[in-house]
């Protein structure tokens, strides 16, 4: 059955669609002005540009499903029938490059309008699936709030606020689907004008929700809410891993992918723009991790799931520098944010690892930052992540956090190795971390700029909480509340206000003010 045309000619779909590229276009030019406020505008160019022409999107081809496979045997043909094991290797070619052009990145620079994913096309879901695997019971706490356990004023004080944080009001977590997918990776724009979350799934698309976007009223003979205004795009062929958002624009927003990609999201122009991928389009080059130190803002540092750890200045194609640091891969890095020439790598090896970026060992391919010490987990390490303050905190298989104090870096001298007993936890927290392959991996992020000076970590708790700690281990506070069906497996502090946010895997976002 045709669809129905309303009195403009336009079918149901095609007029949602053009609702929601107005939409995507809006939210955008609002988080462009937002952010404007963070860094002064630069003075426009003497010579206006000259106007881009639009150019018609061709309309998308769907190929029909293919049937799956039969035999020779199961379909009654003799073994020598050529033909038919001709035909049999012909369609194997075919589905073996349907599988390798689905892995490939998205090459060139890309404009958003072009690459809006449809809100109401959003695929999959995982709730229901969360609370299968060892040790999870949904809604059960594993933190009670006692004031009376502080003894220190600024931490009692601390946990007050945390413990204050409540969720976000205007709609359920189950409302605010913010990618099609699995959530991977989570970033808020450092703007505290109002709370802005980025999102990225396993599939590339990314997600951005403005949590002060006004509440559509709705009338009484109304049974549900009018959905949130999300905007999606697809900006990756691969699993986004990492929201980077650029010390010196704050328009800029860095991701990085399984593609082996990173691209730079201009908020005021609605472009996406590819800046770092191999050189061999068929070279496989997944980032697990990105960072941009504050102090050289051209500068890209990257994990891969090869084990590599590689640097990139955006000012020069071949400056790429790849150093392999272990033989499997690295999860999860990250860099001082005072002193970021040391860095901490997490591996599936099981070990955390501290390196040195101002002397290297090593010459040609084996050329590599120096190794200051290392600790070894019971099991694989997923993510290390570094405090202002000087501490690292590491998430484990081996259902730990673990707490590194190496507030006296600053006085480490280029490659001194670190002794054993600094190498040690300073303080070991029991976590349950077994993810399991429907929930991602629990990873703790360090608040980057506390207001008060009180250094403290996200990170997911299987019974469908969001745990915060500070660096002695202590924990502040467990958030949870009605309508959290899923586990916000990636969870993210904004970088100077009290905002938490969480990711589940049916890409639902949970949000506490």
């Amino acid at each position: 059955m045709a669809p129905k045309n309303e009195g403009d000619g336009l079918s149901a779909f095609e007029r949602r669609r053009l609702e929601n590229m107005a939409a995507n276009k809006a939210l955008l030019s609002e988080i462009s002005v937002t952010a404007k406020k963070i860094i002064p505008e630069k003075k426009p160019a003497s010579k206006p540009p000259a106007p881009r022409k639009r150019v018609k999107a061709e309309p998308v081809v769907r190929e029909l499903r293919r049937g799956t496979r039969m035999s020779s045997r199961l379909a009654g043909v003799a073994a020598d029938d050529e033909a038919l094991k001709r035909k049999l290797e012909v369609e194997a070619e075919h589905q073996a490059e349907q599988a390798k052009a689905k892995r490939l990145r998205i090459a060139g620079d890309m404009k958003l309008g072009d690459i809006v994913v449809d809100g109401k096309k959003y695929l999959g879901s995982m709730d229901g699936l969360q609370g299968i695997f060892r040790g999870a019971q949904p809604g059960v706490r594993t933190f009670d709030y006692d004031p009376k356990e502080a003894t220190d004023d600024d931490l009692k004080d601390l946990r007050l606020r945390m413990n204050g944080l409540k969720l976000y009001e205007h709609w359920i977590p189950n409302d605010i689907k913010i990618t099609p997918q699995r959530i991977y990776a989570l970033g808020f724009h450092p703007t505290e004008d109002k709370p802005i979350v980025f999102a990225g799934d396993k599939e590339g698309a990314m997600g951005v929700f403005d949590a002060s976007q006004t509440v559509p009223e709705v009338d009484d003979d109304e049974e549900d809410l009018p959905d949130p205004v999300i905007s999606a795009f697809k900006t990756h062929a691969r699993t986004i891993t990492s929201f980077v958002f650029s010390p010196i624009d704050a328009n800029a927003v860095f991701t990085s992918s399984y593609d082996s990609s990173i691209r730079k999201l201009d908020l005021d122009k609605g472009v996406s723009v590819q800046v770092f991928a191999p050189e061999n389009a068929n070279e496989d080059l997944p980032i697990s991790a990105l960072e941009i130190p504050a102090a050289e803002p051209n500068m890209l540092y990257f994990s891969t799931l090869d084990g590599s750890v590689g640097r990139y200045d955006t000012r020069a194609p071949d400056s790429l520098e790849l150093w392999s640091l272990s033989e499997q891969k690295i999860g999860g890095f990250s860099m001082h944010p005072l002193h970021p020439y040391l860095l901490a790598t997490a591996s599936l090896d099981r070990t955390m690892k501290v390196w040195d970026l101002r002397k290297m060992s090593g010459k040609g391919e084996l050329k590599h930052p120096t190794l200051l010490g290392e600790h070894e987990s019971r099991l694989s390490v997923s993510h290390a992540s570094w405090s202002a303050g000087g501490h690292v905190a590491t998430s484990s298989y081996d259902d730990t956090i673990k707490i590194y104090d190496f507030s006296e870096a600053s006085k480490w001298k280029p490659g001194q190795n670190i002794d054993a007993k600094t190498m040690e936890p300073a303080h070991t927290i029991r976590h349950n971390n077994q993810t399991g392959r429907w929930v991602t991996i629990l990873k703790p992020q360090w608040q980057k700029n506390p207001k008060d000076g009180i250094q403290r970590f996200t990170i997911g708790n299987m019974n469908r909480f969001v745990d915060v700690y500070a660096a002695d281990g202590s924990q502040l506070a467990q958030l949870g509340g009605e309508g959290i069906s899923a586990v916000p497996a990636v969870a993210h502090f904004h970088p100077s206000m009290d905002w938490v946010a969480g990711g589940t895997a049916s890409g639902k976002l949970c949000l506490w003010q």
